[in-house]
């Protein structure tokens, strides 16, 4: 097979874009980055000169148009997905954007359409799934390491939608029509892990609930609204019986900023990351006890569910490189293992299940997952 021609959108110095997409397509054999848009000339000549890429574009129709362009890369805003992530699909690209989605559930359903429509392979940005503690925990509960799945409990911090925010360019996260919300965002990314290993709500409750009403933003000393719920509180039935709780808060907390437990009728395990709540991004541990142990204790995670990533690479990017590398393999043997579009669409309308569920305080039933 020949490289996959990667151009991203969003690529500018210091972004997101910059520690995680970047480094990755540059690791992985499979792929060459060959084309680069931000929003203005100045920022894509800077970026493609660090970069070492030829093709930089300040406007992204141009960077879809390009010809080594097999695959587009949607790292902007959240509100910029449909009209990016659409305009590639109408172009005949593959597309991999960043999580969430879009906005709402009604542009997800139009974009996740649009690909099935064109017959495009996409990947979604939930990598959570692909982190090693996590796979792990997937394989252990398969092997019987904790018997019979009673519960699970997780706790975790957003990290932002606190009271402060730095940039007056991120102070979009506060206003929920922008759909870069704590719900859709580090909760929906932690989710998508704890439904990877337990699988999905058959049924749920949930309660958000906006504790906060402003935030400061340090840059200029200005104040925006909060129209976000920043404390969210889901509690259901997993499709496999299990009871499950999760709750997840703005800003950050003093004590643990992400804690997953797995209770079993044999065992237990642990995941967690003291320090950084985004458990896509974070160095999580994971712990287990089982039979006759009186406490978890630290598991070392085997070789081979890192072994498929390259070395060097920083936490952040190590997440997104496994789902480059299983779009790779889906690609290469004719398989569709990796999170695209309609896995996207799936947790969209789990958002959106929460969301009722809080608003009319019924709890909700689910569909079975496609």
């Amino acid at each position: 097979m020949d490289r996959i021609g990667v151009g991203i959108v969003g690529a500018g110095t210091g972004g997101w874009a910059s520690i995680s997409h970047v480094p990755v397509v540059s690791a992985l054999p499979d792929y060459e980055l060959r084309a680069i848009s931000t929003s203005r000339a100045e920022s894509a000549a800077a970026a493609a000169e660090q970069y070492g890429v030829a093709a930089a574009f300040h406007r992204y129709e141009d960077l879809i148009a390009h010809p080594g362009v097999d695959l587009v890369v949607v790292a902007v805003k959240v509100p910029a997905h449909f009209d990016v992530i659409t305009a590639a699909l109408d172009a005949g690209k593959m597309v991999y954007s960043e999580w969430p989605l879009a906005r709402n559930l009604a542009e997800a359903t139009e974009l996740a359409g649009r690909a099935e429509r064109a017959g495009l392979r996409t990947v979604i940005g939930l990598q959570g799934r692909y982190a090693p503690e996590v796979r792990y925990a997937r394989d252990l509960i398969g092997q019987g390491y904790i018997g019979d799945v009673l519960g699970t409990t997780m706790v975790g911090s957003g990290m932002v939608w606190g009271d402060k925010v730095h940039l007056r360019g991120n102070a979009y996260w506060f206003d929920a029509a922008n759909g870069a919300t704590p719900l859709a965002s580090a909760a929906t990314h932690a989710l998508d892990a704890l439904h990877s290993v337990l699988g999905d709500f058959a049924s749920l409750s949930a309660n958000l609930v906006s504790a906060r009403t402003e935030a400061t933003v340090v840059e200029d000393g200005g104040v925006v609204p909060f129209t976000v719920a920043d404390q969210i509180a889901v509690a259901g039935t997993l499709a496999g019986g299990a009871a499950a709780s999760v709750f997840y808060r703005g800003g950050t907390s003093r004590g643990n900023n992400f804690h997953w437990e797995i209770n079993g009728a044999d065992g237990d395990l642990v995941i967690s990351s003291p320090a950084w709540g985004n458990m896509q991004v974070a160095d999580l541990t994971l712990e287990g006890g089982r039979g006759e142990d009186s406490a978890v204790s630290k598991l070392a995670v085997p070789e081979q569910h890192t072994t498929d990533l390259p070395g060097g690479l920083t936490r952040q990017a190590s997440g997104v490189a496994a789902l480059y590398a299983r779009f790779a393999a889906d690609l290469r043997d004719g398989t569709r293992d990796t999170p695209g579009f309609a896995h996207a669409l799936t947790r969209h309308r789990e958002i959106d299940t929460v969301e009722r569920a809080s608003r009319t305080g019924a709890r909700q039933e689910l569909p079975g997952t496609p």
